[in-house]
């Protein structure tokens, strides 16, 4: 497979020129006006943060996207599906309520925000998965595969079981409604490391489906009722939880791959990863760790594996930040180094593994051409 071309920006922006524009001359530059938009729904699909979370993506962004698309003839809508876990996203209501307290409306955007899957998530479409290995069809929210073009537009961050969070995760799991998102989730359930629980019941604040009790002061999860998110993971601050299934988070990069083919394949696709404020854990958490590794660019390509890839490789040379989850990590004296920053972050993940499966799948390349503007 030839190598994609990846178009990168900074963050510098000298007097008179802003980070909004750097970002609209990068879609242009990337060649976003060579989709035919005219009269055409257009998902842009984004992650609108957890409410009390501050590190996702401004509502500047979106809206500098959206008067792209609508420059171009189309009809520009923000989206996102419902998620399995407690919080203020979990059904359409909470939901918008949430998009609009963290600054996305027609106001601020220049369109409409729609949740994908829905009322109560379960407006969904099985959407086959060509050459899929373990998903058939994919569960993704009606809304999205309704719309004529689709533009990914994500907050590039650390993740607590997917290693990273980019434009992949933003369509696999992002799109996929909530029965999408459990099957995605299903390959393992969690356990716990009694000697290393504190008792802290962190966990259980943020188990998405009540499956945490206590005993004598000790976390106790009941498989038959965990759905296998792995949001207690990226909880607990003391690494007594992991996947009890050796390859669950394998199992789910993949599968988050074959939901991303689900939704890209045989349309048009445009697809932007936003590195800044790079916390260690996804948006979906009420609250953001310090970012850990400094502001990077921002990053445009037609190919979302190549783009993934661009990010990660970005990220790797960078130095991490002191006083993060990465910075305390590598400073314990007993702490196995990876020379990955993702990895020495959240030492459970994985996540070579979705790019790998997403480019044997078809979706894109891993070698790429990196385009760099000023």
């Amino acid at each position: 497979m030839s190598r994609s071309k990846v178009y990168f920006t900074d963050f510098r922006c000298p007097v008179g020129t802003s980070i909004t524009e750097k970002l609209r001359r990068l879609c242009l530059a990337a060649g976003i006006k060579n989709i035919d938009m005219e009269n055409k729904f257009v998902a842009i699909k984004m992650h609108f943060g957890e409410l009390g979370n501050l590190a996702y993506l401004r509502p500047q962004y979106a809206k500098c996207v959206a008067d792209i698309v609508k420059e171009q003839g189309g009809r520009p809508f923000l989206t996102d599906c419902n998620t399995l876990y407690p919080g203020s996203r979990k059904h359409a209501l909470e939901h918008m309520d949430c998009a609009n307290l963290n600054g996305f409306n027609p106001i601020s955007t220049g369109c409409q925000v729609i949740i994908a899957d829905g009322l109560k998530g379960t407006d969904d479409i099985e959407v086959p998965v060509r050459g899929g290995e373990y998903v058939e069809t994919a569960k993704i929210g009606r809304a999205i595969m309704d719309a004529d073009v689709f533009i990914s537009l994500a907050h590039f961050k650390g993740h607590e079981a997917t290693g990273f969070g980019g434009a992949l995760k933003n369509i696999g799991m992002g799109c996929g409604s909530r029965a999408g998102k459990m099957e995605q989730h299903s390959s393992g359930k969690c356990v716990v490391n009694e000697e290393l629980c504190k008792g802290c019941r962190k966990c259980a604040k943020e188990c998405g489906s009540n499956a945490i009790t206590y005993e004598n002061n000790k976390a106790h999860i009941h498989e038959d009722i965990c759905k296998g998110c792995g949001r207690c993971i990226g909880a607990c601050g003391f690494d007594a939880i992991s996947n009890a299934t050796w390859d669950a988070n394998d199992q789910l990069d993949r599968k988050m791959a074959e939901y991303a083919w689900a939704v890209v394949d045989g349309r048009p696709c445009f697809h932007i990863n936003i590195a800044r404020d790079i916390s260690p854990n996804c948006d979906c958490h009420g609250e953001n760790d310090a970012p850990i590794l400094p502001n990077i660019g921002m990053f445009a390509s037609f190919d979302p594996v190549a783009l993934d890839q661009a990010s990660v490789d970005a990220c790797m040379k960078a130095e991490p930040l002191p006083n993060s989850q990465l910075a305390d990590n590598l400073a314990k004296p007993d702490f196995p180094h990876h020379h990955d920053h993702f990895l020495d972050s959240n030492p459970n993940v994985k996540w070579k593994e979705t790019l790998e499966h997403a480019e044997k799948l078809g979706m894109g390349s891993r070698e790429y051409e990196l385009v760099v503007l000023k």
